[in-house]
Parts: structure tokens; sequence; C-alpha cells
């Protein structure tokens, strides 16, 4: 079995403000804050200048979770399965789900499924 090892947080920001600073328009501009990470025995401060501000919201607004598979369409939950299956409520979305359940309302009406055929 393969474990991935967890990634450093003070690494992670360490990487994007190196990959970030070179494209910041005013360098010498007063920060407007810090973020301070503590991480197992570590601590490190960066300074949130204007545009490191600018980058992070911009990389956090763009950021989607590959878990994110919308919303159920009868809860309102966010947990969706790999098979849009609701966690939450047991709904199965997508077009087999919508076709599952149209069948599954006619039947309990006493309706028939298409074609004749009764469930």
């Amino acid at each position: 079995m393969t474990v991935v090892p967890e990634p450093d947080p003070i690494d992670l920001l360490r990487e994007f403000v190196d990959r970030v600073a070179p494209y910041d328009p005013d360098p010498s501009a007063v920060p407007l804050g810090a973020i301070e990470v503590r991480h197992r025995h570590a601590t490190e401060s960066f300074p949130l200048t204007p545009h490191l501000v600018r980058s992070i919201a911009g990389a956090l607004a763009g950021y989607r979770d590959p878990g994110d598979r919308g919303r159920c369409a009868q809860c309102g939950g966010r947990r969706l399965d790999d098979n849009l299956h609701c966690v939450d409520c047991g709904r199965l979305h997508g077009v087999l789900g919508e076709v599952i359940a149209a069948r599954a309302e006619r039947m309990a009406t006493g309706g028939s499924a298409p074609g004749g055929f009764v469930g």
C-alpha cells in the first residue's frame, strides 16, 4: 500500500509566495498584515502584501474541491458520492437517477411505466 505524505503547509505557502512574488507590481508596498503558519515544531510568518492578498484571493476563488458534485435537488446537501447518490437523503442524481425517481413516482401513484409495462 502506498502512503502519500501529508504536505507541509509552511512549504506550500512558501512555494506559493515564491511563485507570485516576481509579478508584484509594487514589491516595496507596506504589508497589510501577516500570515503565521505553525506546523509540527516550525513556525514561519509571511507578510501579506497587497499583491499576495490578491493572489491568495484569486487562488481561493478559483479552487473547486474534487469531491464537489453539486447540491442535492431534494435536500440541498453537498455530499454526493461518486455515483451521484446523496449521502444525506439517499436520492440518486444524474440522468439515471432522474429516470429511476420518475419511475418510482409513477409506480407510487399507480401509474405504469412507458410502453405499458408495470414496474
